[in-house]
């Protein structure tokens, strides 16, 4: 863990250069480990994917808890996706109608069906707090050693962060290997910080949803949030 005080307001307009869109689905049943696969079938429908490079694509998420449901977290546990569950991609203002093609398609995830509907967008959010579910680990052996990794990496961003705290490890699978990862929250950055970072996202793989920032509107939950 890293962390310094500061309780700095903005009070700045938030750019729309990027953007989320978020697609409702029809999906009975998803894979927990479905980053990969997910990624892969986006990108089939999605040619242009590839050539930019501040675009991602958001893991399925389900709520923690409900209805006496708690969410799996091993990679051989099965998602229930709700009727409220969104796939969500982040990508160029420009790109919106683009990403429109995806609506009535359905995708073959592992055998289960995916089908995408309707389509809304929002802005990325002012909130100077954000963290990333998943963030590859290049090469650190421990937790100190993966903080350092990424205050270097934000350094050069020009980003100086006075509050990381990192969750365990874990692992996605590829094709031909795997991806050892890290949630990450930073907290207390400036407006222009938040907003480069959930513009640019940080490391490899963002179009399995690596290296993506959400904001995280209060502390309090960081248990939820970096299991």
């Amino acid at each position: 863990m890293y962390w310094e005080e500061d309780n700095s307001k903005h009070g700045k307009v938030v750019s729309d250069d990027i953007v989320d869109v978020m697609f409702g689905i029809t999906c009975r049943v998803l894979p927990v480990d479905h980053a990969y696969l997910l990624s892969k079938a986006i990108r089939q429908e999605l040619g242009w994917l590839d050539d930019e490079p501040r675009a991602g694509v958001h893991t399925i998420h389900v709520a923690a808890s409900g209805n006496g449901w708690y969410r799996p977290d091993t990679p051989d546990q099965m998602l229930h996706p709700s009727r409220r569950t969104k796939l969500s991609l982040r990508i160029p203002k420009r790109r919106v109608d683009d990403v429109k093609s995806l609506i009535g398609k359905t995708l073959d995830i592992d055998g289960n069906s995916l089908t995408i509907k309707e389509m809304t967008q929002k802005t990325l959010s002012d909130i100077t707090t954000v963290f990333s579910r998943y963030i590859v680990v290049e090469s650190a052996n421990d937790e100190m050693e993966f903080l350092k990794e990424i205050m270097g990496s934000l350094n050069e961003m020009g980003i100086k962060p006075k509050k990381m705290l990192c969750g365990k490890e874990g692992k996605l699978n590829l094709d031909d290997g795997v991806l050892v990862t890290r949630s990450l929250m930073i907290a207390e950055l400036t407006f222009e910080e938040s907003m480069l970072l959930q513009q640019q996202g940080l490391g490899s793989h963002r179009l399995m949803g690596c290296g993506i920032f959400l904001p995280h509107k209060d502390i309090s939950e960081i248990s939820e949030t970096m299991g």
